[in-house]
């Protein structure tokens, strides 16, 4: 249902929803019909979508970020998409019972555990951790069950026609082969300097291309836990110290190979285990219940991965190839085997005192973080700048004493020193000399700028960028005359000139890109090439730019292959099923739009200016 429910938000992103903005109460978002989305759901589920796009970019972003990336709009459309829903199965009528949605919930992949049954402490721990009281995730699994059967029925009998199918199938599978020929510098002849005249005019008329751009001076201190680590020196006694206290986490436990049966009651295991003292196979009563390897093996584990106690307690007791008697256990009555044993490794203190260092000065590192940060944020609150709060905390800033808007510097190279990950440049631009800065978060840690001058960007002269200048007009000399060549190579071609000729003729050789698609990556070939080979004819010339602007190719189509259709084959079984998909989504789409103008869909934007810190224009 997340699926479906993604692809109605981009439904909803192409017919839009009917926005009627009136005066709310203070306590509604949205209301569809006589559904209403709560300020506080509309906040619960805009900040818990604001927490997951923060933690895939790896720090906090800001509500002017957020926005720009549209969340704003993409919940409220999902949310007004749900109510929709919700507000036409209880128009219907539509139920689910309490039995079908534990069925659900319990045959949901995501809440089992290694035995493949539904797991109670999994189920509570995985809601928990998406934000959900179990209450709540077993109301919204009702609506999505409701929302389901509306969308499935919406959906079904949509059918891709053959004709459809036929043309993006003609259009993914088609294949062309060409013969071509390079051209290069060597075609386009001797290019003698451009006159001081020349050089100035086409100066004049690109100058645009060398204005040199804004700079801006800025100086900067990072201060994260990994930075204040480096200075941080850790004696061999607090080494010691720990490395005695976490001796038994430091060990590596003890593993083993466990495999287990598990029977519903204690008589069918008493029953197998008697087998197996005669003679018969571990796995052998695996087969004879139908069970698969992968069924019965847990894998090269330790007693802490075994979810069972009595069988971790069971399994850890046995030696090397043993089998146990039948274990009581929480999910049936177990037999288990064990295999190879690796023995638990106790490591030296020698052998890990690097890491203990390490691992204990970045500890202290974390601690101190939060303290320095505040003697910043006073040192900065007195008016002091960033190099004086720095040098005052023995912290050291770093001052870059040019930069544009790329990361580059005044040599075209980008900028060495920047931290990555952080848009400290794009902050810098957005602010000014003298502008007291809030601090930027930084992974664990922080980063305080300022900005100490701007150069603005302005028109450099012909002396400045002579070379790059001179660099330019040749490179357009060539792809102009690469270009009236390949042109007039064309144009015979087009009049049954061979190519072959025609290549001997410029001293280039003919060479073949055969049975490649449109989206191919031929070899030696750039994409303008590929494309453009696609939109010529069978025995058709054509030209396009090559890899640099000192190249430029001339081909001719000398095969087209059209695939037959092939309805049975897998490829094609996959095609529809994406057509029919895509299908069933505008249909979706098309249905809740629909809705929305039948029930009535009303937005309170202040309400949503206020969650999301826009400013609204009510």
């Amino acid at each position: 249902m997340t699926i479906v429910m993604g692809l109605l938000i981009v439904a909803f992103g192409v017919w839009g929803i009917a926005d009627i903005f009136r005066g709310f109460g203070q306590s509604t978002v949205a209301k569809v019909g006589s559904t209403e989305i709560s300020i506080e759901q509309f906040r619960q589920t805009y900040n818990d979508r604001m927490q997951q796009i923060s933690r895939q970019f790896g720090r906090s972003l800001t509500p002017d970020q957020i926005r720009a990336f549209g969340l704003d709009r993409q919940v409220l459309q999902q949310m007004i998409a749900e109510a929709a829903l919700d507000e036409d199965a209880r128009r219907k009528g539509l139920n689910e019972s309490d039995d079908e949605v534990r069925r659900q919930i319990m045959s949901d992949p995501n809440f089992k555990g290694a035995n493949g049954a539904f797991d109670p402490a999994r189920f509570a721990g995985v809601i928990r951790q998406i934000g959900y009281t179990e209450q709540r995730y077993v109301a919204e699994q009702r609506h999505v069950a409701l929302r389901r059967q509306i969308a499935g029925t919406v959906m079904s009998g949509a059918e891709p026609s053959k004709t459809l199918i036929d043309a993006l199938n003609r259009f993914q599978n088609e294949q062309r082969t060409i013969d071509y020929v390079k051209l290069g510098a060597a075609q386009a002849g001797t290019i003698d300097p451009p006159s001081p005249e020349q050089l100035a005019s086409y100066f004049d008329a690109h100058k645009v291309q060398f204005r040199a751009p804004e700079y801006r001076k800025i100086s900067f201190v990072v201060m994260t836990p990994e930075e204040i680590a480096k200075w941080t020196t850790v004696s061999d006694e607090d080494a010691k110290k720990v490395y005695e206290q976490r001796k038994d986490k430091l060990n590596t436990p003890e593993r083993r190979e466990v495999s287990q049966i598990i029977f519903p009651n204690g008589e069918e295991a008493q029953a197998a285990r008697t087998k197996i003292a005669a003679g018969t196979s571990f796995e052998d009563i695996a087969k004879e219940r139908g069970l698969a390897a992968s069924d019965v093996d847990l894998g090269n584990i330790t007693k802490a991965e075994i979810i069972d106690p009595a069988v971790a307690n069971a399994a850890f007791s046995l030696a090397s190839g043993d089998i146990s008697q039948p274990i009581p256990g929480k999910f049936g009555v177990a037999l288990v085997k064990v295999g190879k044993i690796q023995p638990a490794i106790e490591p030296s203190y020698e052998s890990v005192a690097a890491t203990l260092k390490r691992d204990i000065a970045m500890e202290r590192a974390r601690a101190s973080v939060n303290d320095l940060h505040n003697k910043m944020e006073d040192e900065r609150g007195g008016g002091a700048s960033v190099q004086e709060a720095a040098k005052k905390l023995g912290l050291t800033a770093v001052t870059i004493e040019a930069v544009d808007r790329s990361g580059r510097g005044p040599d075209g190279k980008p900028v060495a020193g920047i931290p990555p990950g952080v848009d400290l440049v794009s902050q810098a631009f957005a602010s000014d000399v003298g502008v007291d800065n809030e601090a930027l978060q930084f992974g664990s840690g922080y980063i305080w700028f300022d900005v100490l001058g701007v150069t603005p960007s302005r028109d450099r002269t012909l002396d400045e960028v002579k070379d790059q200048v001179e660099t330019r007009w040749r490179d357009d000399q060539i792809t102009s005359r690469l270009r009236t060549k390949a042109t007039a190579m064309v144009e015979k071609l087009g009049q049954n000139a061979t190519i072959a000729d025609e290549a001997a003729a410029v001293g280039a050789k003919v060479e073949n890109a055969s049975a490649f698609k449109r989206d191919a990556t031929v070899t030696g070939l750039p994409a303008s090439v590929v494309a453009a080979a696609f939109r010529t004819a069978k025995d058709g010339a054509g030209q396009a730019p090559g890899a640099g602007n000192d190249e430029w190719v001339v081909f001719r189509v000398t095969d087209v292959t059209v695939p037959a259709l092939d309805l049975a084959s897998d490829e094609m079984k996959k095609l529809k099923d994406s057509i029919q998909r895509s299908q069933s989504d505008e249909d979706v789409g098309q249905y809740i739009t629909k809705l929305e103008t039948e029930i009535g869909t009303t937005i309170n934007q202040a309400a949503v200016a206020q969650v999301t810190g826009a400013t609204s224009n009510n």
